[in-house]
Order: structure tokens, then sequence, then C-alpha cells
């Protein structure tokens, strides 16, 4: 099997033990360090992209380690059945669930005939063949798989497909921006490369695996680096914000927790593999999966954020360095989308499907559209607005789930990515301008576009990309949203599965794309085009070579998704996302 996955991941890790072994005071060796070995990760990163995207483009020229989660899983089962003798590995193979067989229990006198390993083995291989049922295994690559902690069938289980290698992609990327932009960090600089690359293998973590149990260790090591760098590096308010941003994601991590374990107890054989359970639990019992959807939701609510869940963003990002604010806007809140899209909706796709639960989330998605783009439109601090936006984004990601056709899930899918390349820009726009000002505040600003031209040009790329502008990246993400939620034969007027006749909330989130229209003009002009009062004109150096390596690839990545979004992104992504949209839909109408 493949480790480049596990490079991706434990490599940050490991360059973060090589910097806490380094004197303190060698600050530019930490530096160089951290850079490095951020930038060793991305390159994996790409290889696995390009890989991934060669064996998706002609299965038959897959290479080994890009081998699909069914054929990895079958090379695994003669390893199991040659621990034991012949006539028990016959039997144990007769005994396991065939293709759309109903899931069922060994009976005593099974489990005695059986013994102890044979029903270790069978209960193994059963998790195996239901991982291997699930329509969207046969898109995620780059399997690894080994045994982890036995007795409680906790595996060391990741792969990655179309949902998540934008995202891995994305994260290591901003690894690299996020460590190039901090250079100029002095105070506590080894704890600082150290804890924000702990923080990428936590991240990494999460959108690569595929054991319930070890996705929320790696949910977990994250919480710990965010809170710490906003706590010691961040503003006035720092404590605040890093114990408010503690308290809301902690919150969310034991009501999931508890959710993962009931899931984990009612499965037969109990397990935590992700895509067994995606076979397992649609079988459970209605009210069951209510609950279970309840609790999952409010665990990735939080960290989109949905509101009313969402007040500990705008805190944590005027507090945080604008290097943290960059990977909390660019992946960190992605967490809670890639939740929804790879737990609670596949594995529990009868509430999800609901016609109320459809409701919900869609007039939730609308909130956020709409009072995210006021309170941004409200704002005189230039991070605070940007903030706000992100909650007003964020809300379509949620639209196109609640719509939950082709089009809404592809829109939702890759607005998540083109929100976290232009919400990272324009954190950095606003740290460039903010190291030079050192204030926020947007009425004290003018006239930065005949001082700093370059710069300008850069960050109307970022504003016009977060506005929607047709041909760069923002815009063709909402057009999918919108046209998976207008869509009359299976989006939020008449959904086959449940059914829902709401085009007002179609209407009302309208406005947001009006109002981001608004407030992003309206900050240019501000900011950039009007005369500053006499008294707040100051001579500001235009942008230096730090700050341009850290913004032109984001500007870069604006232009060219946005100029071809099918040849970079929809293309890879929409296989994936298609399995997994056919996948509910008719888990959920079979349930009906």
């Amino acid at each position: 099997m493949s480790t480049s996955l596990t490079w991706i991941i434990f490599l940050p890790l490991l360059t973060a033990g090589i910097i806490l072994c380094l004197p303190s005071g060698w600050r530019f060796l930490i530096k160089s360090v951290g850079v490095i070995g951020a930038f060793i990760t991305f390159m994996i990163a790409n290889g696995v992209t390009r890989e991934y995207m060669r064996a998706e483009a002609d299965p038959a020229s897959a290479s080994g380690a890009a081998r699909n989660v069914v054929a990895a899983l079958e090379d695994l089962k003669p390893m199991e059945l040659r621990a034991l003798e012949a006539p028990l590995a016959a039997r144990v193979e007769a005994l396991l669930p065939k293709p759309g067989e109903a899931p069922r229990k060994l009976t005593d006198t099974e489990r005695k005939e059986l013994g102890a390993q044979g029903v270790e083995t069978w209960e193994r291989l059963s998790e195996f063949a239901y991982a291997q049922q699930v329509a969207t295994a046969k898109n995620l690559r780059f399997v690894e798989f080994a045994l982890w902690i036995p007795m409680f069938k906790i595996n060391y289980f990741l792969a990655v497909d179309g949902l998540s290698l934008p995202l891995v992609w994305l994260t290591t990327l901003l690894g690299v921006i996020c460590l190039i932009y901090s250079w100029t960090i002095d105070k506590g600089t080894k704890g600082y490369y150290a804890l924000f690359l702990i923080l990428q293998t936590g991240l990494a973590g999460v959108f690569l695996a595929l054991d319930f149990f070890l996705f929320y260790v790696f949910w977990e090591v994250v919480l710990l680096p965010m809170y710490f760098l906003i706590g010691v590096w961040g503003g006035p308010n720092r404590i605040y914000a890093a114990i408010k941003f503690f308290i809301y994601t902690l919150v969310g991590s034991v009501v999931m927790l508890l959710c993962m374990l009931v899931m984990y107890f009612q499965a037969e054989p109990h397990t935590f593999n992700v895509l067994t359970l995606t076979q397992l639990s649609p079988a459970f019992a209605y009210e069951l999966q209510w609950w279970l959807f309840i609790g999952l939701f409010l665990g990735f609510a939080i960290k989109v954020p949905i509101f009313p869940f969402h007040t500990w963003l705008p805190d944590a990002h005027v507090e945080a360095p604008t290097a943290v604010s960059v990977v909390l806007a660019g992946v960190l809140l992605k967490m809670g989308g890639y939740g929804f899209f790879r737990f609670s909706y596949p594995m529990l796709p009868n509430a999800a499907l609901a016609k109320p639960m459809i409701w919900f989330i869609a007039i939730l998605a609308m909130i956020n559209i709409v009072y995210g783009a006021f309170c941004a439109l409200a704002q005189k601090d230039f991070k605070k607005l940007v903030a706000y936006s992100s909650v007003s984004h964020m809300g379509y990601v949620m639209l196109g789930l609640a719509a939950f056709n082709y089009s809404g899930i592809d829109g939702a899918a890759l607005q998540m990515f083109n929100h976290g390349v232009s919400s990272a820009m324009l954190f950095l726009i606003v740290g460039v301008i903010y190291d030079r000002a050192h204030h926020r505040d947007l009425n004290r600003f003018g006239g930065i576009g005949v001082q700093m031209p370059w710069y300008t040009g850069i960050a109307t790329v970022g504003f016009f990309a977060s506005l929607g502008l047709p041909g760069l990246n923002g815009f063709i993400g909402e057009v999918l949203v919108f046209l998976g939620a207008w869509d009359h034969q299976a989006g939020l007027i008449t959904h086959p599965t449940a059914g829902i006749n709401a085009p007002w909330i179609i209407y009302v989130s309208l406005l947001g794309i009006v109002l981001a229209a608004v407030y992003i003009l309206w900050t240019i002009q501000r900011v950039y085009l009007v005369k500053p009062v006499e008294e707040q004109r100051h001579p500001y150096p235009e942008i230096g070579l730090r700050e341009a390596i850290s913004l032109l690839p984001l500007a870069g990545l604006c232009i060219v998704v946005g100029v071809f979004p099918q040849q970079t992104i929809l293309k890879h992504i929409d296989p994936s996302l298609k399995a997994m949209t056919d996948m509910v839909r008719a888990a959920a109408a079979a349930l009906k």
C-alpha cells in the first residue's frame, strides 16, 4: 500500500519535532525548516493529486498506490483467511455478507462453531465486505490500512477521493503560504512554527481519515494548536477569543463523540469504519437517525459556522494573527462542511432528506447568507468585515447541501474550495495593510491605490473573486448552488425523496449576492480610492517579496479556477460527488 497520505499528515508533525529540538535563538533556521517541511508536504500532495487525476481518467492504468478501496480491501481478505485452518476459513467466508443482503448478526450456534478466532476474523472481513459495497468506495484511492486498537475495532484507515483531495491540496498550499508570511514573527518563533505545523497535521488528518475514531482524534488535534496560536500570538482580546473558540468547539466535539459511540454500538459488527457505518447506519431506527443527525449537525454546524453558532468566528478572526486567520478561514471552517458531506448525509439519509430537515437547513443557509452579509456591511473593522463575509459565503455551502442534487452538491463542494482560496487571500490583504497602518479602521484609510498600486491590483482580484464576479472562482460555485436549489426536478422546490415548495428561500438568499457587491465595492472605495483625510495621510511602502509570494499564488488560483472550473476542479470532484448523491437519495427513497 501507498504511504503518501501518511507523509502528508505526519511530515508537518515530524518537522515540528525537529523545530522543537533547535535552540530558540536560531530563528532563521527554525523558520527555514518549517517552510521546507511544509513545501515538501505540498509537493507530496501535488504528486498524489496528479496520480489521482490520472487514475480517475483511466482506472485501468492506475498504479498500485492509487488503487481504490474495493481493490485494496479485497487484497487484505486472503491475508486474514490464511491465519485460519482451511475448513474454518471456508466457513467464515461462507458466512460473509453478500451484496444486497440485509445486515445480520451471527447466531449463538454460528459463534460457537467459529470460535473466538473465527468470530474475530468474520467481524473484520464483514467490515471489509460492507465497506466494499458502498457506492463511493470505488472513488477512494491511495488506501492505507493497518490495525490500530483491534480490541475496539479501531484502525488506521486513510484514503482520498474527489471530495477530500481539493481540501487536502489547499491545506498543504496554505501551510506553505502561511509559514512564509509569518517570517516576521519573532515572539516565540519556535513555538509558533511548531504549533502551526501540528495544526496542519490535524487538518490533513481530518480530510483523510476513514475511521471515525481516527477522524475524531485529528479533529481534536486541531483544537489545541489553534487555541494557543490565538491565545499567545493574538491581539489585545486574544484570551477571550481563544477561550470562546475552545468552548464552542469542545461542546460540538463532545456531542459528536456521543453520536460516534452510539453508532459504534448500534452497528453489527461494531466498527468505527466510516464506509462500513455508511452501509449499516441507514438501517438504524428512524427516530435514532434523527437524534444522531441532530447531534452530528451541532458538531459540524459550529465549525462551518451556521447561525446561531457563528459568534465565536468574528472574535477569533479579529484577534488571531494574520496567518492564523488565513488557515482558519481557508481550511478550518471547511471541516464542518466536509463533515456533512462525509458523515451526516451518507450515514443518515432518512433524516437528512426528510422534509422538515430540508426546510431547517435551507432556512439556516438563507439566514447565514443574508445575515452575514448585513453584518459585514455594518463593520468598520476591516478584518471583522471579512470574517462576517465568511459566515455569509459558507451559507451557500449549506444551501447546496439542502438542495442535494448534482448541481447543488457540486456547487457546495466547489464553494468550499473557492471560499478557502478567496477568504485566505482577503485575510492576507488585510494583514498587509495592517502591518503598515497598525489599525483596521476602514474610515481611516484612503488613497492606498495611489501609494500601493501593485498591492491594490492584487487585492482587487481577491475582492472581486469573493464578490462572485464572472471569470473568477467565486462565481461558478454560487451559480451551481442556485441552479441546484432552483431545479424543479430535483431541487428545493420539489425534491423527489422529500419535497419542499419554498422558492422564497432562494429569492431571499439572492439578496446575499447584492449585499456582497455593496459591502465589497464600498470597502474598495473607502480603502483604495478616496483621498485620505489630511491627519491620516501616511506614506505606505509597496508590498515586498514575502507578501507577493504569499498573495500571487492565490490570485492566480482565483483566475484559473474561474476561467477553467471544469478542467481544474469539477471534472475531478464530480464522480465522487455524483456517487455520493445517488447513494444517499437511493437510501432515503428505499426507506420511505
